[in-house]
């Protein structure tokens, strides 16, 4: 092919589906979280498009794209991917740091965050010791799916249902530094895209399954704000 027309997708694609995911999952709330389907819609379309792409056939998707990266980014590396993954974390309490207080007091949030990254990380480390898919750099059989991708979608969905109602611009932050992950993922030749697509799915849903499940032990939350 004569340009790299893949890798340009691929970040069209993850940023479009996940800056829109808190959109598609507005839900009105008084005391409890109330669940509804539309929830499961951006996770679901990441997790079926990575299946969709995983076949291990030589003219597939994802070889292609990987084909294409060591075309054009044979000699690319960088680190970065291993502290971004975090950072919607740390901006999060960074904020609250300085003064702009979030959507939930810190007790809670951060039990909120320390069951969505359990259920995470159990299912993703699960799935790739099941999966046994060898890495594009042929480094391991753990590729599938994306740790860091997984990690960074759960820490932009944090990050974005914390502050959302607070800083419009939130969204696109968290979410564009996790898309960012998941291209650096593949740029590394780390990972195929079905990897990092799953990742994607996973960490959305395990973030928003843990806020959905907490019963706020320590106090109220504010019930005038949405949920997702």
């Amino acid at each position: 092919m004569k340009k790299p027309i893949y890798l340009v997708i691929v970040l069209l694609a993850l940023s479009s589906s996940a800056i829109f995911a808190q959109q598609v999952d507005s839900i009105a709330v008084d005391h409890r979280y109330t669940f509804k389907s539309k929830i499961l819609h951006v996770p679901s379309l990441l997790i079926l498009s990575a299946v969709a792409v995983n076949g291990n056939a030589e003219e597939g998707i994802k070889k292609e794209i990987a084909e294409e990266r060591n075309e054009y980014l044979s000699k690319f590396r960088t680190h970065i991917d291993n502290y971004l993954q975090f950072s919607p974390i740390a901006i999060a309490y960074g904020l609250d740091a300085l003064g702009y207080k979030s959507k939930t007091d810190i007790r809670n949030r951060t039990a909120i965050l320390l069951k969505g990254e359990l259920l995470m990380t159990g299912v993703v480390f699960g799935l790739k010791k099941i999966t046994h898919q060898l890495r594009p750099d042929h480094s391991a059989y753990n590729s599938f799916p994306s740790g860091h991708t997984a990690q960074a979608f759960a820490a932009a969905t944090f990050l974005s249902q914390e502050y959302k109602n607070r800083f419009k611009c939130i969204p696109y932050v968290s979410y564009g530094i996790a898309s960012s992950v998941a291209v650096l993922r593949m740029a590394n030749n780390k990972h195929y895209i079905s990897d990092v697509l799953l990742g994607a799915g996973l960490g959305i849903l395990s973030m928003k399954a843990s806020y959905l499940t907490h019963q706020y032990k320590w106090g109220k939350r504010n019930k005038s704000a949405p949920i997702f």
